[in-house]
């Protein structure tokens, strides 16, 4: 097995200090009369702030408040125009929308919650999920020239749900994002059970299994390209960690082509341990690395079963998840090609596995 180097930067950070001189006073009479400019490092240095001239500073509380709160005032407006965006508070307008809503921000990635609402929409996630009896549904809008236009069997599809609403396509088009093509159905449906790696088959299984492992594959595009090549070849399930991964929504769903509803979605919340997991089940972790010496196709004709682990579209596979598979191995590529995308990769590495196994 190839041994390969990995590089490590060392970051010294270093220290900065900031000194600020001390002025004192024995008695307000002594104190010089002073006029000057005061510049504030966060401001330009054309942009300066006059102190007022044969103004004298006294050290009782009282009469110093009143003399420094001008110049102070000043040059609080100063930084707040020319600080960065980091360092400045919200505006009012903000901080009002903030507070008109106690609702934590949605989350991007990872597992949705049971509050989150994703409608599917096109004629293969629709149907495919009015199909499949696991999945239960909460609303399915249809246009009148859809049900109409509709085959015997997919008419009696949506029939049979009992709780169709026939709607024109623009109120189809308000609950989905912006630009989707509906094709005039759409469903909200519940969420498929959660299933975890126990509910793959055990070590002493004589079937050939293989499931694919996506680390940190976060486009839904390629999570739906990958979920429909993998129903295209047998693939048992489809591993995702639960962060760093999308949700399933429409847009994988459409993307999937109907493969949301064939191909399993497992959640993991750490995949190191799930790769560990997998191999208490035999199965054999093969990582595809465009770098490795070895082709695909000359190590996984023996093997039962098989863990294909397939890295992110711009960094490839972690250096940890590297290093937890058993082995690596790559597709045979022309070498006038750096990579493939993922979604693309997958579906070769699916069809390699299907036709020397």
């Amino acid at each position: 097995m190839n041994q390969r180097r990995h590089s490590q930067r060392i970051y010294s950070p270093s220290l900065l200090t900031t000194q600020a001189p001390l002025l004192t006073c024995n008695h307000p009479s002594t104190f010089p009369r002073v006029s000057g400019t005061i510049e504030n490092s966060d401001i330009k240095s054309t942009e300066k702030e006059q102190i007022p001239k044969n103004s004298q500073i006294f050290f009782e509380p009282f009469q110093n408040a009143i003399l420094l709160s001008i110049p102070k005032h000043h040059i609080s407006d100063a930084m707040s125009i020319h600080k960065s965006s980091k360092g400045r508070k919200k505006n009012s307008s903000e901080s009002r929308r903030n507070q008109g809503s106690s609702r934590p921000a949605p989350r991007r990635t990872g597992k949705p919650n049971a509050a989150d609402e994703s409608w599917f929409y096109g004629d293969h996630a629709v149907f495919a999920a009015l199909a499949n009896p696991q999945r239960k549904l909460k609303r399915l809008l249809i246009t009148k020239s859809k049900i109409s236009g509709l085959d015997a069997d997919r008419r009696t599809l949506v029939e049979t749900t009992g709780q169709f609403e026939i709607v024109d396509k623009d109120t189809i088009s308000a609950v989905l994002l912006d630009n989707a093509v509906h094709q005039g159905i759409a469903v909200l449906p519940f969420p498929l059970a959660d299933l975890t790696i126990d509910n793959l088959s055990d070590i002493d299984s004589q079937t050939s299994e293989t499931v694919a492992v996506l680390d940190q594959v976060t486009d839904p595009h390629n999570v739906g390209a990958i979920l429909r090549s993998a129903a295209a070849f047998n693939i048992k399930a489809v591993i995702v960690p639960d962060r760093h991964s999308p949700p399933t929504t429409g847009v994988l769903a459409r993307s999937a082509s109907g493969a949301v509803e064939t191909v399993p979605i497992i959640r993991v919340g750490n995949l190191s341990r799930a790769l560990d997991q997998l191999a208490d089940k035999g199965f054999w972790r093969i990582g595809l690395d465009g770098y490795a010496e070895t082709l695909l196709e000359t190590v996984s004709g023996d093997l039962k079963k098989v863990a294909i682990v397939l890295g992110s579209e711009g960094k490839g596979l972690r250096q940890l998840t590297s290093q937890k598979c058993d082995l690596l191995a790559k597709l045979p590529i022309s070498p006038g090609i750096e990579s493939l995308n993922v979604s693309n990769a997958a579906a070769i590495a699916f069809y390699e596995l299907a036709r020397t196994r």
